[in-house]
């Protein structure tokens, strides 16, 4: 992506966030608990995108609860098998967003962030959030018309809500996608 869109759709998410904030006034909280628009709300995620010609960037965050259905470090064997699925579920950007085969499109970057996936974690681990970002190239970027995610929201039933801030070749803008809506379009 070019640094310049790169660098608008950076500057843009703060006033796409607060829009979105005006829009669903009962999902507010304390600015004291959490500093940025459901930053933290079990069952919500944010999924940004920029699609610039036949380059399209992911960045999905969630709430570890969403994705493996705690956010204290791995206490047994189950804990830690449900870290392992989560990230083999992160690690299939085409399949988890819906991407149409069509469009020919090849995962060029992935990186998986999250307490959870380190090493070595803390005891004392709370609130924690996992962060995947994507960079796809798409050999026919004309066949990109949208996306499905149907399949995250099977593979995490616990998120209920994602909230997408788009910039593509009609603009930006704000949604919000759930299980029974699950589709975006660009």
């Amino acid at each position: 992506m070019p640094r310049s869109l790169r660098a608008l759709f950076l500057a843009l998410l703060p006033l796409t966030a607060a829009l979105a904030a005006d829009s669903h006034p009962e999902q507010r909280h304390d600015p004291h608990e959490h500093a940025s628009l459901a930053a933290h709300e079990h069952g919500s995620a944010q999924l940004n995108l920029a699609l610039d010609g036949p380059t399209l960037e992911l960045e999905f965050t969630s709430p570890a609860m969403n994705l493996v259905g705690f956010e204290h470090a791995p206490r047994d064997e189950a804990d830690k098998a449900l870290v392992v699925t989560a990230r083999g579920g992160l690690s299939k950007p085409l399949v988890l967003f819906g991407v149409p085969t069509a469009a020919a499109c090849q995962v060029v970057r992935q990186e998986l962030e999250g307490e959870l996936f380190e090493e070595e974690q803390t005891e004392a681990l709370e609130h924690s959030e996992i962060r995947a970002t994507y960079r796809l190239d798409c050999a026919k970027p004309g066949a990109l018309a949208g996306l499905d995610l149907s399949a995250l929201f099977e593979a995490f039933p616990a998120t209920q809500r994602i909230q997408v801030q788009l910039i593509g070749p009609h603009g930006q803008r704000g949604e919000e996608l759930d299980p029974q809506h699950p589709r975006l379009n660009f």
